[in-house]
């Protein structure tokens, strides 16, 4: 089995269907895998299981430790669950645990879980039903529920997280208790990860005996590594450069696998002038995505004609459209009152004043984000701004994009942002694509109220693409492009690697027999 999804691979797997040890680079210290503070869904899903399989991001998730899931009326869902799973330290998993893991996400702080608790959707009550059932209901209408929200939650021990403060789960430092394919064994920020192989998992024992993931940040050392033999796969795709280089070889496989996410532009609309909707709308017209597809993914992948959600989720509407236009734009700044009054290309603002230039924050680390960057200061030149690049090491990053310190800032969003049709509701109640309802945004309001009131998936999903089409026409974030990536993998250490739509290659469902994955991922798309 070559893929999940719609993975292609090279002539590569001759390798063998299991092994004794894989070596992993992972581009991050994620901490001791605490699902309430900063890690990636791909590790976390080595640990910890959920109701339904794969993920959010395909049309109909597989039950996985659910048996069965049926929505009884517009608010109420009715699980089964299974009766042969144990926890990694010996006890038997409940649904108590299943009750226990939603009410303790009600009660912890916000974070990358709790909204699909507290928010989008808002749960009310869950309780134990029968010996092996439980009931969800709702505050309002959640027919998403079953495809999403139960496809994206993590399932905690009770008599692990029982004893923990809700308010001070961020603390909890202890290595994690779950039911998954693997036990966290070892953690270290300095050497990283060792997993080992969970024997008596409910689905069948992992391919794969120990997993080591050392944190190389570096992604030239890591594919360095990779080339090299001192590691057998790195967590992320190769950068554009290297796609030719190492498929054209004989020791390395290689995967095309569908990512979900996608590199974006960020503006900040708290800020004047950006708060302007047709100002953001002058920008997106101003934008020219096929050129920051050619320079910067090498033509790798497609323009992002679509804008935003990622035009492979579930929901995407394809008639989206976000045009490159540059009379349109010069048309729109026009009559905002931006004049270049003095002749000298750049615009004054209708007070007459030479603003200041905007500033682009971005990752000095990562040569593709710079090059965008510089890309986005001819486009936005061309169009009368000035605007002024600012690289800053990721922590810096992460505080300026927290804080809001930036005209523009350029970052990766993973699919939890792109393809989950929850998180574009609550996205816009956050504070990342609008901070709703702190800052009025009537057209969008109205719809929000309309997507609630709606009862089933297929009527909330014409609801979703009305508000792709609001939020392409005065956009907060512009996408650079829709990436195609190229995984690579050490062909001789082990085959089984597989692709899961907008989880690349490092995962779980690589380590699981074929028949399991086939069985999970059986509505992920096919080539």
């Amino acid at each position: 089995m070559a893929a999940c999804g719609s993975g292609d691979t090279t002539d590569a797997a001759s390798g063998p269907a299991t092994a004794d040890s894989l070596t992993v680079a992972v581009a991050k210290d994620s901490g001791p895998l605490n699902i309430f503070v900063g890690q990636t869904d791909q590790m976390t899903e080595l640990v910890y299981d959920k109701l339904l399989s794969p993920s959010p991001y395909v049309a109909e998730p597989q039950p996985w430790l659910a048996t069965d899931v049926r929505q009884v009326n517009p608010t109420t869902w009715d699980v089964d669950l299974r009766d042969d799973v144990t926890w990694h330290d010996g006890e038997a998993f409940t649904p108590d645990d299943v009750v226990f893991s939603f009410h303790f996400m009600h009660a912890a702080p916000t974070g990358r879980f709790t909204h699909h608790v507290n928010d989008v959707p808002s749960i009310s009550t869950i309780d134990v039903t029968g010996e092996h059932s439980v009931r969800f209901v709702c505050d309002y209408s959640c027919p998403e529920l079953g495809t999403v929200t139960l496809a994206d939650l993590p399932i905690l021990p009770e008599h692990v997280w029982a004893n923990v403060d809700p308010a001070k789960v961020k603390e909890v430092t202890d290595l994690p208790v779950g039911t998954g394919p693997f036990k966290l064994v070892d953690y270290n920020p300095t050497t990283g990860y060792r997993f080992e192989a969970n024997a008596d998992y409910f689905a069948g024992a992992p391919t794969v005996d120990e997993l080591i993931m050392p944190v190389i940040a570096d992604s030239s050392a890591a594919f360095t590594a990779l080339r090299s033999g001192q590691v057998d796969a790195v967590d992320r795709a190769l950068p554009p450069e290297l796609v030719d280089q190492f498929s054209a070889s004989n020791d390395i496989g290689t995967i095309d696998v569908d990512p979900l996410g996608f590199t974006e532009l960020r503006i900040n609309f708290t800020r004047e002038p950006f708060a302007q909707a047709d100002f953001r709308t002058a920008l997106s017209f101003a934008f020219d995505r096929d050129k920051m597809l050619d320079i910067v993914a090498l033509g790798k992948g497609r323009p992002s004609t679509q804008g935003y959600v990622h035009p492979d989720a579930p929901f995407a509407d394809p008639d989206a459209d976000t045009p490159y236009d540059p009379a349109q734009a010069a048309a729109l700044i026009d009559s905002l009152g931006w004049k270049d009054v003095d002749g000298d290309g750049l615009r004054e603002n209708p007070a007459g004043e030479k603003p200041a230039p905007f500033k682009l924050v971005v990752n000095g680390g990562n040569p593709q984000h710079v090059r965008a960057a510089e890309l986005f200061v001819e486009d936005f030149g061309e169009a009368g701004f000035a605007v002024v690049v600012e690289p800053l090491e990721a922590g810096s990053l992460s505080s300026a994009s927290s804080n809001k310190e930036y005209d523009f800032l350029i970052n990766d969003i993973v699919p939890h942002g792109t393809a989950d049709p929850t998180q574009l509701i609550m996205s816009h109640r956050s504070g990342y694509l609008w901070d709703s309802p702190k800052i009025a945004y009537p057209e969008y309001d109205a719809l929000y109220e309309k997507w609630r009131a709606t009862d089933n998936y297929d009527d909330r999903v014409v609801v979703l693409k009305e508000i792709q089409k609001l939020i392409n026409s005065q956009p907060t974030t512009l996408p650079l492009y829709y990436a195609e990536e190229t995984w690579a993998y050490d062909a001789e250490s082990f085959s089984g690697w597989v692709e899961t739509p907008g989880y690349g290659i490092v995962h779980k469902w690589s380590f699981l027999p074929a028949d399991v994955v086939a069985a999970a991922n059986a509505e992920a798309p096919q080539d």
